[in-house]
């Protein structure tokens, strides 16, 4: 993703990140900050989640992100209004400077991650300083451009990750030394992970890192559908405008490599036993009854050999492999490169659920995307529907085929740790 030492690299604009007045929980009006954080709100699995995050504190911030009303109208409207209190009631609270913002994310395994939150210019996608590797949905995009125009605020960063080199070592170098100080707010969520962040204010220090970064790309790794959004409500803004620009947190993965996972599946409206059955000549098929970790082992062992998939919902799982390639010539597209067509995700989209269970990808009502496998595993038991859970995907390949503009079929991935919600936030009008 480095530029440097192409011809072009001076010319083109790379990522430019501009300092912003964070918006941040005041400590002494809140439980504690750890109450008032949230997953990304595609992460929270609706609507226990939501439930579980609005009791842990009034003041969650999944009351802005997922506000929960009978219309969709009626959330944005209740999102927009209770922005409005807590900032009229100093729950939250703008800081003094404008700044960019080092964020640390630690867990008890040693895994370590640090980078910088700001505002990122919205650029398009000719420009190939943003890449993006999954194709979204519309009515999310809608739906999150909606709340965004409701409140004024771009309520969560996304995760975008860059290739650090020699010319973003003095950027790096800053990143540790800022990590040494006292940090504005430090904590520690439910699932283990330790939090902290740091403003930067100091003009010399801000120069550093803009112009490290100046001359580089950033892959999505979380937030298609934001960055989408953002690129849908610039458009509707005469330039130069606070639309403009985008929350972000920027990662250097040659310094703290992300974590992949997969994102799977949960069918509504299709039983185990009819999803089985239609499989028959068409993929292997072996009834695994064992634990939920030793069927994800399973799955790893079959991925390495080609396209596997696990279907839980029944008390048991269904290990799914061997693909008959004749099916495959028929059903997946032949105009895309090789890595994109052996893709899991490409293959279930493109085989089994247009061509083998007549299931519409972009139907809320048929199709729910969830990252945890046990919570898809158990909603499927309890809804009577079919989980299907997928293995990840290599960083190199969606990197890879990011560069060469090939999106992956949406919801592929799942990049992390993702920042927590409710940290700091970005008001437009402030």
């Amino acid at each position: 993703m480095n530029t440097a030492g192409h011809s072009e690299a001076t010319e083109r604009r790379g990522l430019e990140l501009t300092p912003f007045r964070g918006l941040r929980y005041d400590p002494d009006r809140v439980g504690s900050l750890a109450a008032v954080t949230s997953p990304p709100y595609d992460v929270v699995v609706r609507p226990d989640g939501v439930h579980h995050l609005e009791s842990a504190d009034p003041y969650n911030i999944v009351r802005l992100i997922l506000p929960q009303a009978a219309t969709p109208g009626a959330r944005n409207d209740q999102a927009a209004k209770t922005l409005r209190r807590w900032l009229s009631e100093g729950v939250l609270t703008t800081d003094p400077d404008p700044g960019l913002y080092v964020y640390e994310q630690r867990d008890g395994t040693g895994m370590l991650q640090r980078g910088v939150i700001g505002t990122l210019r919205v650029s398009d996608p000719a420009e190939q300083v943003v890449l993006p590797h999954e194709d979204v949905m519309p009515h999310i995009v809608a739906d999150r451009a909606a709340l965004m125009r409701a409140t004024s605020a771009n309520l969560e960063p996304l995760l975008l990750t860059y290739r650090g080199d020699d010319s973003t070592t003095a950027t790096a170098d800053l990143i540790e030394r800022t990590a040494e100080q006292p940090p504005l707010l430090a904590t520690t969520t439910e699932d283990g992970f330790s939090h902290r962040l740091w403003s930067v204010t100091a003009p010399a220090d801000l120069a550093t890192i803009q112009a490290g970064l100046a001359r580089h790309q950033a892959l999505i790794a979380d937030g298609h559908h934001r960055w989408a959004t953002y690129r849908r409500l610039r458009t509707e803004h005469p330039s130069p405008s606070p639309w403009d620009h985008g929350l972000v947190l920027l990662v250097d993965t040659a310094r703290y490599p992300l974590r992949v996972r997969a994102i799977h599946r949960l069918l509504h409206d299709l039983p185990v036993d009819h999803a089985v059955a239609a499989l028959d000549g068409r993929f292997r098929v072996r009834r695994l009854e064992v634990p939920l970790a030793q069927a994800l082992e399973a799955l790893a062992d079959a991925a390495r050999a080609g396209n596997a998939f696990l279907l839980a919902g029944d008390g048991a799982f269904h290990l799914v492999d061997q693909p008959d390639p004749d099916l495959l010539a028929r059903t997946v597209p032949a105009d895309r490169p090789t890595a994109w067509r052996t893709l899991d995700a490409t293959v279930l989209h493109a085989t089994l659920l247009d061509q083998v269970w007549h299931i519409p990808e972009d139907s809320p009502a048929h199709i729910t995307y969830i990252h945890d496998a046990a919570a898809t595993v158990a909603k499927a038991e309890r809804d009577g529907g079919t989980a299907v859970l997928m293995h990840p995907v290599r960083e190199e390949v969606v990197r890879d085929l990011a560069r060469q503009g090939v999106t992956m079929p949406r919801k592929s991935t799942s990049f992390g740790p993702k920042p927590a919600s409710g940290l700091v936030l970005r008001a437009l009008d402030l």
